[in-house]
């Protein structure tokens, strides 16, 4: 099969195009033909060296899958040859990669693909979904909360506001631009915050007269840490998809904050609950069926032969959503 290779850590001028063998399936597996799938700032960490779970090398990277089962292993239920599945199952330490024409996935990774949607907007999903679901779960969200989410227009951000929204919460977000504006009020957001224009101060005193958010979902991390938890109210709760900072948190003591660190790929890393990753993308393909989540999507096209391209519109901080790789 094709596949892009990495074949150091670095720039995405380190990827190869070349023929590898293809995977066989195992028990508790499937062999998927993949049709398309997705980038996500883990693949530029990992692509980088800058995470330990990086795969061996020469690897194939990348984690979200949409594609049809061509051959399922021993043990396993609920799938058949031709079924149409999407999931993240691969491009860490131990696993195969999505940027290449074939996958063995474990199959509690794996569902069957929302039926609305095409092959690369289910891939859009699976990643990005799963850390949204975490993230609002974890802070137990609740329709009388009012939430914050950081990047509405992002990967994990557009999901977050759409989960909130699904729950009845009251939702504000964060955009680069005003013309994301319209974009963050489709996917469900009530407020809009120019955070280049404004304050955390400011947007606190206007949207919450001072009292600050019940729920923060940092999507950014880093120094963004540091304003989630000025923006949070009293006992507030705090859900971040980046922890590596170095914070002071006399902040969340004092006000008494719960903070929260989804990391979703823990259950490949470690071989436990992984049957949860496959429950959470069961019940994104009913709100995607019923209407209630859909893809955002950049406008960029890539193909496996461009999938470097993929990467360096990701990091060129442009993208408008999620960046799709066509496969076959």
């Amino acid at each position: 099969m094709k596949a892009q290779l990495l074949t150091a850590f670095g720039g995405p001028e380190n990827f190869r195009l070349t023929e590898v063998p293809k995977p066989v399936v195992e028990d508790g597996t499937l062999l998927i033909h993949l049709r398309a799938t997705s980038v996500n700032s883990l693949d530029i960490k990992i692509r980088e060296g800058g995470i330990s779970a990086a795969p061996a090398l020469p690897g194939i990277l990348g984690s979200d899958i949409a594609g049809t089962v061509e051959e399922v292993g021993d043990g396993v239920i609920g799938f058949t040859k031709g079924d149409e599945v999407y999931g993240c199952a691969g491009g860490v330490k131990g696993f195969g990669g999505t940027l290449a024409e074939y996958i063995v996935a474990d199959a509690r990774l794996v569902a069957l693909k929302p039926k609305c949607l095409l092959m690369r907007e289910a891939a859009a999903l699976p990643l990005v979904s799963i850390t949204a679901w975490q993230g609002l779960e974890r802070a137990k969200i609740a329709p009388s909360d009012h939430v914050l989410v950081h990047g509405g227009t992002g990967g994990v951000g557009h999901v977050a506001l759409q989960l909130a929204r699904a729950v009845g919460a009251r939702i504000a977000t964060t955009v680069a631009e005003n013309e994301d504006s319209e974009i963050a009020r489709s996917l469900g957001a009530d407020e809009i915050i120019n955070y280049r224009q404004e304050k955390v101060s400011q947007y606190v005193d206007r949207l919450t007269a001072g009292r600050g958010f019940d729920v923060v979902f940092d999507t950014i991390g880093g120094k963004n840490l540091e304003l989630s938890l000025a923006a949070a109210a009293s006992n507030g709760r705090i859900s971040t998809t980046n922890g590596r900072t170095t914070l002071d948190l006399s902040e969340a003591h004092s006000k008494g904050l719960s903070l929260h660190v989804i990391f979703m790929m823990l259950p490949l890393l470690e071989n436990q609950g992984r049957e949860g990753h496959g429950k959470i993308l069961r019940e994104i393909a009913k709100l995607v069926d019923d209407g209630k989540l859909r893809p955002l999507l950049d406008e960029g096209k890539f193909t496996l032969d461009t999938a470097p391209d993929a990467h360096r519109r990701l990091q060129s901080g442009k993208a408008k959503g999620k960046i799709v790789i066509d496969i076959g």
